[in-house]
C-alpha cells in the first residue's frame, strides 16, 4: 500500500516590506512604492506597479529617484521593527494549520499538511486568514519537496488563475512536465545567476531539462548540492524540514554610518549598541564565545580620503555571554585600532567559536572572569517585556551621529505606544 503523499506548503509574503507599508496605508493600495536598504541605499523590496515601471532590484535610489517621482513612486526607508512584528505574527497563524513547520525566513514558512482533511480549502483558508488579520497578502504553493513547493509558489504568485494557491501535487504527471516545460531553469530553489549561464551551456534551459538531466553528469559537472536539487524535482525528499533553527556559528552585527565618524566615543557608541545585539542573540540560542573581532572601515569609494581599515582579533581567556565582558573587550580593541584623521564609514563586531552553555571549559592557569548572569537574565527579561532596548548595560545609541539615514521611514505601528494611529 503506498503511502501518503508529502504535502509541503511553502507560504511567501508578497513584496512583504512593501506589503508591511501598505497595511497602515491603505491610500497606497495602487501606489508604486519602493522600500530601501539601510542609509536609504538601493531598493530591497518593491511592488508590482513599481515593477511594471521597470524599476529593478538593487538600483541605486540616486540613481532613479527623479524617475520614480516623476512617474508617482513612494519610498520608504526600511523599517525592521514594523516588519519585524508583522512577520511574527503571519508565522504564528501559519504554525496553528500544523505541529510541523519552518520559518526560512522573514516572509517565508514551509508548513507540512500531509494528511490534512480538505487539503484545498485549508490552502485557501491560510492565504485569506493572513490578509484578513494581518493585511499581508501571501502566495501559498503545495509540492512533495521544498523544491517543488517553491516552484508551486511561484506558480500561485504569477498567474492570476490561481488566485494565490496552487498546489503541485494535484497535476497528473503529464501536466507536471507540461509546467515544467514553462518554468526557466533561474527560478528552480538554489539556482542562481552564474549557474544558470553553467547549465544552459550544458542545454538546461527549463526545470524540466534540469529534472531529465543525466545525473551521473550533473552530479560531475555541479557536485552533489544539483544532484540534491535534481532529485527534489524528481518528488525525492532530499532537503528535511527543520523544526528548530540549527545555532549559528558565529555572531556578526555591523552598520555603515549615516555619516562618517571622526569621534573615538562616537564609535564607542556605535560599538556597544553592536555588542549588545550580537551578546543578547548569543544568550537567546544558550551559547558562549572565545573569539572576538572587531572591524573599521573608512569609505573605500572616497579616494580622495586617507584609507584605514583595520581589524583585530582576541581569543578570551574564559568562553562568555555576558555583554558587559564582551565590551570591555570589543572597547579595548576598538581603542587600540583608532587612529585620529580618518572619517570612519562603518564598524562591526563578530564573535567567534560558538559553544553551547554547558559545554564551558574553564582554564586552571587563568582566574575566572565575573560574570553577571543573573543580570543578564534580568535585563533580557525586561527587554522582553517592555521592549528591545528598554534598559541597556551601557550608554549604547546616545549619539545620533553614526546613525541610519532613515529620512522616509514610516512610523513603528505596531511597537510603538507614541507611534499608534489616530484615527
Amino acid at each position: 500500500m503506498a503511502g501518503k503523499v508529502t504535502q509541503l506548503a511553502l507560504v511567501d509574503c508578497n513584496s512583504f516590506y512593501c506589503s508591511a507599508e501598505r497595511v497602515f496605508r491603505p491610500d497606497l493600495k495602487t501606489t508604486p512604492i519602493v522600500v530601501l536598504s539601510n542609509n536609504d541605499g538601493c531598493i530591497v523590496s518593491r511592488t508590482a506597479e513599481a515593477k511594471a515601471l521597470g524599476i529593478k532590484m538593487g538600483v541605486p535610489w540616486f540613481q532613479i529617484k527623479d524617475f520614480a517621482e516623476e512617474h508617482g513612486v513612494v519610498a520608504f526607508s526600511s523599517n525592521y521593527e514594523l516588519y519585524s512584528d508583522l512577520s511574527n505574527r503571519v508565522m504564528t497563524i501559519l504554525s496553528s494549520y500544523s505541529p510541523r513547520s519552518e520559518v526560512y525566513s522573514i516572509d517565508e514558512c514551509f508548513v507540512d499538511l500531509t494528511g490534512t482533511p480538505r487539503l484545498r480549502d485549508v490552502t485557501y483558508e491560510m492565504h485569506e486568514r493572513v490578509l484578513k488579520w494581518t493585511g499581508i497578502p501571501v502566495g501559498v504553493g503545495v509540492g512533495s519537496t521544498k523544491t517543488l513547493a517553491k516552484l508551486a509558489n511561484h506558480v500561485a504568485k504569477t498567474h492570476p488563475r490561481s488566485k494565490g494557491v496552487f498546489n503541485f501535487n494535484d497535476l497528473s504527471i503529464t501536466q507536471q512536465e507540461k509546467l515544467l516545460r514553462q518554468i526557466p531553469v533561474d527560478e528552480v530553489w538554489g539556482v542562481g545567476r552564474k549557474l544558470t549561464k553553467r547549465l544552459v551551456s550544458h542545454g538546461v534551459t527549463t526545470a524540466y531539462d534540469l529534472k531529465i538531466a543525466n545525473t551521473a553528469v550533473l552530479r560531475s559537472e555541479f557536485g552533489v548540492v544539483m544532484e540534491r536539487t535534481q532529485r527534489e524535482l524528481q518528488g525525492i525528499q532530499c532537503i528535511d524540514l527543520e523544526d528548530m533553527q540549527a545555532p549559528k556559528k558565529q555572531m556578526l552585527r555591523s552598520r555603515s554610518f549615516g555619516k562618517p565618524v571622526t569621534n573615538l566615543h562616537v564609535l564607542l557608541d556605535a560599538l556597544s549598541v553592536f555588542t549588545t545585539s550580537a551578546v543578547q542573540a548569543l544568550r537567546e540560542q544558550h551559547s558562549t564565545t572565545s573569539l572576538i573581532q572587531v572591524f573599521l572601515m573608512t569609505n573605500r569609494h572616497r579616494q580622495d580620503q586617507p584609507q584605514y581599515n583595520p581589524s583585530m582579533v582576541i581569543p578570551l581567556p574564559t568562553a562568555t555571554n555576558d555583554t558587559q565582558v564582551v565590551y570591555q573587550w570589543v572597547s579595548h580593541l576598538a581603542e587600540l585600532m583608532w587612529k585620529d584623521g580618518y572619517a570612519y564609514a562603518k564598524a562591526g563586531v563578530m564573535l567567534g567559536e560558538l559553544a553551547p552553555e554547558s559545554n564551558q571549559q574553564f582554564d586552571l592557569l587563568e582566574p575566572r572572569q565575573r560574570s553577571n548572569s543573573k543580570l543578564m537574565v534580568a535585563i533580557d527579561g525586561l527587554n522582553a517585556r517592555f521592549g528591545k532596548g528598554c534598559v541597556r548595560v551601557s550608554t549604547g545609541g546616545i549619539f545620533s551621529e553614526w546613525g541610519m539615514k532613515q529620512q522616509r521611514k514610516s512610523p513603528a505601528y505596531t511597537t510603538s505606544w507614541s507611534h499608534l494611529p489616530v484615527i
